[in-house]
């Protein structure tokens, strides 16, 4: 082997190393992204329970009041 196919060799190595580790930041991205994407469903999710709830408590708040209503006119 001469110094010319050892050096092809290194060059070949380094592109395929330089070409993993690529990859390897691109695969991190897309975790990293999917994640980021996930929490925010997460989140979203999270605030329209919190608006069905409030929506709920209202709702029964106005149910409640009505009732009340309806028995101080009976009483009357």
């Amino acid at each position: 082997m001469d110094d010319v196919d050892v050096q092809e060799k290194r060059r070949e190595r380094k592109e395929e190393e330089k070409e993993e580790k690529e990859k390897e930041e691109k695969k991190e991205e897309e975790e990293e992204k999917e994640k980021e994407e996930e929490k925010e469903e997460e989140e979203e999710e999270k605030e329209k329970e919190e608006e069905e709830e409030e929506e709920e408590e209202k709702e029964e708040k106005k149910e409640e009041e009505e009732k009340e209503e309806e028995e101080e006119k009976e009483e009357d």
